[in-house]
């Protein structure tokens, strides 16, 4: 039965990491802390200049009480801001390693749908603004408090002051609320455009040699930033939503707060306020109105609410499902592939697919571009799954072994490696487990002709990446030796050495002969010395195997040779394998 994918997520379900909940504790209960300083600070001045016109004496234990809780005030908002700060960066941080995570775990094929620019990202800007998200919340309940709490204040004071506040609250309470609904529509669509120029930006650098060679760079130019004039339409949007909240906020407020005075000012005419009663008003006013400073809050949560969309998202991709299973522990690493198939867009890329590889020998792929060569190397390693018909490796379902477990006893090399790692010997270390020793990773680096070209390096092995200039024959040496120093029973080479002279390629065939009884090796081969030093040859062609059989006897299909020999005489390819010579079945019995 072929494995079975998980239904593509409709819309963000996996939920966040939680920041941590203690220092969030902390902002909260300081932000509260300030406001409730700031909302007790007026009635004590209003209390002391009451007492200073009443007896002409200056009241130093409320000017005393008065200076405490300003220095309060700012100790506690200085705290907000430091951890507040902080907080958002290691919550920020943790974000980007779990959505990676999840990318690195996902299904190949479902992580391959988000280009590499749009995954910068979403890993990146929209991360810093979902990470901002809980310390602004944490931070706007001293936010609420102070205007709310002003309000309470001038009711207690004079409920007449109270009640002008109110009478504008409504409208302000709708301007608010367009904004938050205007925001978020804005910001995803922002969001979306930035990520498609990032993706268009990267694909355009990974080939700045081929737009340097072709002379197009104007035309790359104007491809990538086409969608330019659609972010600065977003971005005048978000700017004009803003605006037109702070212009409400900013026209209404002062208005209100004016309306307070007068009406503070008519009570002080008929004697119902006091001169500190008044002033203390004035401040309560001014606190009331702040409610504008949750214009900037509720932007910020609007923005950070749409970039969470984005990384939940990536953590809806499903892990390669898995059954558990575990390879016996002495196999041979025979591998089988049974009527595997893919397709792509209603489109057969792999079609029918049947192919035995004893354990211990070496099975080359060989057939035109676009034959469907590099799927199936992927497949035999399960960097994909097959549509239809199984892959096993010892007996074992490749969808059946947990990926983890799996990587470990499968080694590739491709034609343009990715090196990680700070040093050349950490390169090709990575990713092994257990970390191999430094005579692992030289007697690997010699097995791939690599050895030669370091020792010619500043720092030889403990050369950095950055500062070791490389060819991209060398690089392929260093991802050969990658794969050689990985202890699996499987080596799967995607045309890993396509760049390497013929004397130097000869040198890893060489290496490869000696693993012979180790560890199954699969080749994708164009050259044929490739195809001639392996076991078996397995011919693709149009996604179909053609045939399958030893070089020296599939050398007399003129079709084969052509492989080879671009231009000379070519039969049109077989739906199929026609004999038991020339199949993989008919080759494994």
């Amino acid at each position: 039965m072929p494995p079975s994918h998980p239904p593509a997520p409709e819309g963000p379900r996996a939920a966040l990491p939680v920041p941590a909940r203690p220092p969030l504790a902390v902002v909260l209960l300081c932000s509260l802390g300030g406001a409730l300083a700031a909302l007790a600070l007026p009635a004590v001045l209003g209390h002391a200049l009451d007492r200073l016109l009443d007896s002409g004496r200056v009241p130093w234990p409320a000017l005393l009480l008065a200076a405490a809780l300003t220095a309060a005030e700012v100790l506690l908002d200085s705290t907000v801001a430091v951890v507040g700060g902080s907080t958002t960066a290691r919550y920020a941080a943790r974000l980007r390693i779990d959505v990676l995570d999840r990318v690195l775990h996902a299904e190949p094929r479902r992580a391959q749908e988000f280009p590499a620019g749009d995954l910068t990202t979403r890993l990146t800007a929209n991360a810093a603004e979902a990470a901002a998200v809980p310390v602004t919340l944490a931070t706007a309940a001293g936010t609420v408090l102070l205007p709310l709490g002003g309000v309470l204040c001038l009711f207690l004071i004079d409920p007449w002051t109270g009640l002008a506040l109110v009478t504008g609250l409504p409208l302000f309470v709708l301007l608010l609320r367009a904004l938050v609904r205007d925001t978020a529509s804005a910001a995803t669509d922002y969001q979306r455009e930035q990520a498609a120029i990032a993706a268009r930006l990267t694909e355009t650098i990974d080939g700045i040699d081929t737009v340097r060679a072709a002379g197009t760079a104007d035309h790359e130019r104007a491809r990538a930033l086409a969608p330019l004039w659609r972010l600065a339409r977003h971005g005048r949007r978000t700017w004009r939503v803003q605006g037109r909240a702070a212009a409400g906020a900013g026209a209404l407020l002062p208005l209100l707060t004016l309306l307070v005075l007068a009406v503070g000012g008519l009570r002080l005419t008929h004697g119902a306020l006091s001169t500190g009663d008044l002033l203390a008003v004035a401040r309560y006013a001014v606190l009331a109105v702040g409610l504008g400073a949750l214009t900037g809050a509720l932007a910020a949560v609007s923005r950070g609410r749409a970039a969470a969309t984005r990384l939940t998202a990536l953590r809806d991709l499903p892990a390669p499902p898995h059954r558990g299973l575990s390879l016996p522990p002495e196999g041979a690493g025979e591998l089988r592939l049974h009527g595997v198939g893919i397709v792509r867009d209603g489109r057969p890329l792999l079609a029918g697919v049947d192919l035995v590889v004893p354990g211990g020998t070496t099975v080359a792929v060989v057939g035109p571009s676009g034959a469907g060569k590099s799927l199936l190397a992927a497949l035999a390693g399960r960097l994909l799954d097959p549509d239809t018909g199984t892959v096993t490796l010892d007996g074992v379902p490749l969808d059946g072994v947990d990926p983890r477990a799996l990587r470990a006893e499968v080694a590739f090399a491709f034609a343009r490696p990715a090196l990680l790692g700070p040093t050349v010997a950490a390169a090709i270390a990575f990713g092994t487990e257990p970390e191999p020793d430094a005579h692992r990773v030289r007697t690997a680096a010699r097995a791939a002709a690599a050895d030669g070209f370091i020792g010619l390096l500043p720092q030889r092995y403990d050369t950095p990446l950055d500062q070791a200039p490389l060819s991209g024959g060398e690089r392929q040496r260093l991802g050969l030796a990658r794969a050689f120093a990985r202890r699996g029973r499987l080596l799967i080479l995607d045309d890993a050495t396509s760049s390497l002279d013929t004397a130097t390629e000869r040198l890893v065939q060489r290496a490869l002969a000696s693993e012979a009884g180790h560890r199954t090796r699969i080749v994708v081969a164009h050259r044929i010395s490739s195809a001639a030093a392996a076991d078996r040859v397995l011919w693709l062609d149009g996604g179909r195997v053609r045939a399958h059989g030893r070089h020296t006897e599939l050398w007399r299909d003129p079709a084969y040779r052509a492989v080879f020999r671009p231009g000379t005489q070519a039969a049109p390819p077989a739906p199929a394998a026609p004999s038991a010579r020339h199949s993989a079945a008919g080759d494994a019995r």
